[in-house]
């Protein structure tokens, strides 16, 4: 009898160590571990290709690590998954050894990428931890999958033609506070194309010394926002002017922006797209016509040399530019968007702003509809690549997932026009200090301005 008290007692404490084990207050705690044993920790994604490029039907090997201070970190989870580019795919969970996780990423037997995407696995409400790598199959065989419309050149002769009746009426205001002893800022409003009175707004940076200079137009990404101009440019022997596409002053608080981003701008990207006569972009597109119009009136361009510059949007905006207007001499381009859109209604990743890629359930997207469909081909990249005639610095990272990887190449491959890629493998939508280095050294290598 004796022995039962030890017994009661052990039994109680296994009770009441089994009880806190599953509490709240143990799985906060083991939470916190958890954190702690990741806190600052962060994700290596590598290929086993050094140049992260495979031939058709040759496996791709992705590795995940996870590090803290350049120190590897041991059995640390983390979620993954792998797939095609931009296409969906299941996540799986799993432990990272001090080595680092491989992991088949297969292969594929068409031109294309595959990515992995990789999160560390956190406790709620702390900082995602995420990194990717992209292994690309053969991308210069890509091919594109928009079509081209049979009145493509009519279409946009009759918005020129119509945009040239509209007189340039340019308002050009100085703005001291960014002029300085190189450089003079203005920021001009000048008319265009579209509902009477409509006008493209810009900020005009010129070099203050009497003479000659090439001129940059410099076209915006997405999104709603005021500008200071290419000042750097301008001081460095360029007329620039830099636009915004909406119609609206570029000089304006912040806040000005942030409103019509939340609500009459929120959705310009698809704004009558039911007609390619009433598409937000058709606009847009001859606005920068009107803009190299005022550039080309300057006193001080030395007649020859007009160049489009741009990222995104403003690479889309570049291109097609330059195929409606022969003034622009050469592109220069970041990770063009609207490439290739209809790439979603073909089992692949279109561009930017994926307009047609298919619902979370897998049916097809909102605006997967006939008209729209055929409205996308005046606007498509491919289609003014497809045209384009002057040389072009083209640059992008395989780890785009704004403009994906496939949808840049299906554009490029259709350039027949001198060209130059620099692939930023790991990039994603956003420049590197190395690309825009080389676009600098390539643009002013066109006007002989290379020390």
């Amino acid at each position: 009898m004796k022995s039962a008290t030890p017994l009661r007692l052990l039994l109680a404490l296994c009770v009441l160590s089994s009880a806190a084990i599953f509490s709240p207050l143990a799985t906060s705690a083991r939470a916190e571990i958890k954190a702690e044993a990741t806190a600052g920790a962060a994700l290596e994604v590598s290929l086993d290709s050094v140049d992260w490029n495979y031939r058709l039907g040759q496996p791709a090997t992705f590795t995940i690590k996870v590090v803290r201070g350049g120190a590897p970190l041991a059995d640390a989870r983390v979620r993954y998954r792998v797939g095609p580019d931009m296409m969906p795919g299941a996540w799986t969970t799993a432990t990272v050894p001090e080595g680092g996780l491989k992991v088949d990423g297969g292969t594929l037997q068409v031109p294309g990428f595959i990515r992995l995407i990789a999160e560390l696995d956190q406790p709620a409400g702390e900082k995602k931890v995420e990194m990717q790598a992209t292994a690309g199959f053969e991308p210069e065989k890509i091919r594109a999958t928009q079509t081209m419309p049979a009145d493509f050149e009519q279409f946009w002769a009759a918005g020129l033609a119509e945009l040239a009746r509209v007189p340039l009426e340019p308002e050009i205001t100085p703005m001291p506070k960014l002029s300085n002893s190189k450089i003079n800022v203005y920021h001009v409003g000048i008319r265009t194309a579209g509902p009477d009175g409509a006008r493209v707004y810009g900020i005009l940076s010129e070099p203050k010394a009497p003479g000659k200079y090439p001129a940059v137009l410099n076209l915006p990404g997405a999104g709603v926002r005021g500008y200071t101009g290419n000042r750097q440019m301008a001081a460095d022997g360029f007329i620039t002017l830099e636009i915004g596409i909406h119609g609206v002053p570029v000089n304006n608080p912040a806040s000005f922006y942030e409103e019509l981003n939340n609500g009459a701008l929120k959705s310009y990207r698809t704004a009558g797209l039911e007609d390619p006569k009433t598409y937000y972009f058709r606009r847009v597109y001859l606005a920068c016509v009107r803009a190299n119009d005022f550039l080309a009136s300057r006193e001080n361009w030395d007649g020859k040399t007009l160049f489009a510059v741009g990222g995104s949007q403003g690479g889309q905006l570049s291109i097609a530019t330059a195929v409606l207007d022969p003034r622009v001499k050469a592109v220069a381009v970041f990770y063009p968007a609207f490439s290739d859109v209809t790439g979603y209604l073909h089992g692949r990743a279109g561009g930017w702003p994926h307009m047609f890629r298919a619902r979370d359930d897998g049916s097809p997207g909102y605006h997967s509809t006939p008209a729209k469909i055929a409205t996308s081909g005046y606007f498509d990249t491919v289609n003014f690549a497809r045209r384009l005639t002057v040389p072009g610095f083209y640059s992008w990272g395989y780890n785009d997932t704004v403009c994906p990887p496939t949808s840049m190449h299906a554009a490029y491959n259709e350039i027949t026009a001198p060209k130059e890629l620099y692939v930023a493998k790991g990039a994603g939508h956003r420049a590197t200090p190395e690309q825009t280095r080389r676009r600098a050294e390539w643009l002013r290598a066109r006007v002989g301005l290379l020390p």
